[in-house]
C-alpha cells in the first residue's frame, strides 16, 4: 500500500502502474507527491523533492545565469 509521505493517508494507485517520476496528488491534504523509485515504492513531496540530496546542485541556476551573461557579452561585443 502507498501512503501518502505528509499526512500518512493511502493513496489510491496501483503500485505496479506507476513509473518513476509521476506525478500524484494526496486526496487527503492535496500535497503534490512524485514517484522517487518503483522498487521499492517511495513516494516524496515536492517539498522534499532534492532537499538533503548531496547530489542536489542548488546554486546551478545562478551558475547558468553567469554563464549566459557572459556569453551574452561577447556576442555584444562581435556586434561592436
Amino acid at each position: 500500500m502507498v501512503t501518502c509521505p505528509k499526512c500518512e493517508a493511502p493513496l489510491d494507485v496501483e503500485e505496479e502502474e506507476l513509473d518513476e517520476g509521476d506525478v500524484l496528488s494526496c486526496d487527503e491534504c492535496g500535497a503534490s507527491l512524485t514517484v522517487a523509485s518503483v522498487n521499492p515504492v517511495e513516494i516524496e513531496s515536492e517539498d522534499e523533492v532534492g532537499v538533503g540530496d548531496e547530489n542536489f546542485d542548488y546554486d546551478d541556476d545562478e551558475e547558468d545565469e553567469d554563464e549566459d551573461d557572459a556569453e551574452d557579452e561577447e556576442e555584444g561585443e562581435e556586434w561592436r
